[in-house]
């Protein structure tokens, strides 16, 4: 499968299955929580195994150059697997958690809940990379699941776009629209996860928050990843697609298939 040419936007996103997609922005080429193993299962060290469906819909070595990788965290198969940390090692720059970039090393950049830091664009000016919070469960979660992070794209003449990373908190969400006003365009990492952990309680957004996320940022499209190829996602394209119709915002879900690309 080859790179689909899209007309020329100042974003794009290119999905590639589960969390994995390039955007395209102001430029620049980033990549999310890269997956790129086969088909498989994962044993981490609580014993959940994570069961991988369905292969990238490009292979690492089809995505070509990136400028950055946005790692949401380093510690789960199903946001970062091998494949993917071949990937961050041979990034630029990998911009995470503090604690994953302590653990990553190399050119992983930790950023703290609104840090930021500017990538130059080959026009001129910066894209500002801002880390917003996340949490990866219930309140209280961390000490299970881990440290995440969001992202926020910002630059001068460029729609604002949010990455949400694996978060379950609409709470943040709020935070996030409340401090940085409506966004044009956000990837929101969804599939309704749910383990034994916290007695099944959502570690991820369902599609229905993922709908009130929407209403939330004000945002003009979203475009839900982390719903597909691996079988701990209770929710896929069809709830989101519901979900999405219920709450009256069906124009402006982009779902895309895994190889799939839309200039936005």
């Amino acid at each position: 499968m080859t790179t689909p040419v899209l007309p020329s936007s100042p974003l794009s996103v290119h999905a590639l299955g589960g969390p994995t997609a390039v955007i395209e922005y102001g430029g620049l080429r980033l990549l999310t929580d890269p997956t790129f193993d086969e088909p498989g299962d994962y044993v981490p060290e609580r014993g959940l195994i994570l069961s991988k469906l369905a292969p990238s819909g490009l292979a690492a070595d089809q995505v070509g150059p990136v400028d950055a990788v946005l790692l949401s965290h380093d510690q789960h198969a199903d946001n970062l697997d091998t494949g993917g940390r071949l990937a961050v090692a041979k990034a630029p720059l990998t911009v995470t958690t503090p604690a994953s970039a302590a653990r990553l090393g190399g050119t992983a950049r930790g950023l703290a809940p609104w840090e930021s830091l500017e990538l130059a664009r080959p026009a001129g000016g910066p894209v500002v990379v801002t880390a917003v919070p996340a949490r990866h469960g219930p309140e209280g979660c961390e000490a299970v699941t881990g440290d995440v992070t969001g992202f926020v794209l910002t630059g001068p003449g460029l729609p604002t776009v949010y990455v949400s990373g694996d978060n379950a908190s609409l709470e943040h969400v709020r935070e996030i629209a409340d401090r940085t006003g409506p966004v044009d365009t956000a990837l929101l990492f969804a599939g309704a996860v749910r383990t034994r952990l916290f007695g099944g309680a959502l570690l991820t957004l369902d599609s229905a928050q993922a709908a009130e996320a929407a209403v939330l940022l004000g945002a003009r499209r979203v475009v839900p990843v982390h719903f597909n190829s691996w079988m701990h996602f209770t929710e896929g394209a069809v709830h989101l697609r519901v979900a999405f119709e219920a709450a009256g915002l069906a124009d402006r879900l982009v779902l895309l298939a895994p190889g799939e690309a839309a200039a936005l």
